[in-house]
C-alpha cells in the first residue's frame, strides 16, 4: 500500500528572514503544496524532496520582480521578453544549492528551468538543481 503524504509549505504566511525552499523533484510520497502567483492564489503541488535555501539578496530581487513590477498579479502562461527572463536567470543562477557526497560540501548555482518557463510565477519558479528538476518556493506576497 502507498501512502502519501501532504505537506503544505508555510502554511501560516510567517517564513521569512531570507529563506527559499527548492522541492527537488523525485517519487518521495511526499507532496510539497504551496500557495503561489500573488494575488492570482494558485495552488501547486511538487512530489520530491524539500531543500531549504538561505539566500536574503535574491529573495529581496524575486520578491521585487514578482511583487513590484509584476504587481503580484501572477505571471502564470506569461510570455517573458528576454529582458524579463535575464533578470529572472540571473537571479536564480546566484541561489546557492549545497551538495555533499558525505564528506565534501559544495555549493552549485541552480538555473531557471526555461523549458517550464510557462510555470513561472510568484513563489512558484521551476529550476534545475544538482539532484534533478525542481521548483523554487518562497513565500507568496497576497
Amino acid at each position: 500500500m502507498s501512502l502519501r503524504r501532504f505537506v503544505f509549505v508555510d502554511p501560516d504566511g510567517i517564513s521569512g528572514g531570507g529563506w527559499l525552499y527548492v522541492v527537488v523533484e523525485a517519487k518521495t510520497g511526499v507532496l510539497y503544496q504551496q500557495q503561489y502567483g500573488g494575488t492570482a492564489c494558485r495552488q501547486g503541488q511538487a512530489e520530491g524532496f524539500l531543500v531549504p535555501l538561505f539566500g536574503p539578496d535574491e529573495l529581496d530581487a524575486l520578491r521585487e520582480l514578482f511583487e513590484r513590477d509584476f504587481r503580484g498579479a501572477g505571471t502564470w502562461n506569461y510570455a517573458w521578453p528576454d529582458d524579463e527572463r535575464d533578470r529572472l536567470r540571473g537571479i536564480i543562477e546566484v541561489i546557492r544549492y549545497w551538495t555533499c557526497d558525505g564528506t565534501t560540501e559544495e555549493p552549485h548555482g541552480l538555473r531557471l528551468d526555461e523549458s517550464r518557463m510557462h510555470e513561472a510565477d510568484e513563489a512558484w519558479v521551476p529550476v534545475i538543481t544538482p539532484d534533478g528538476p525542481g521548483v523554487l518556493p518562497w513565500f507568496n506576497s497576497d
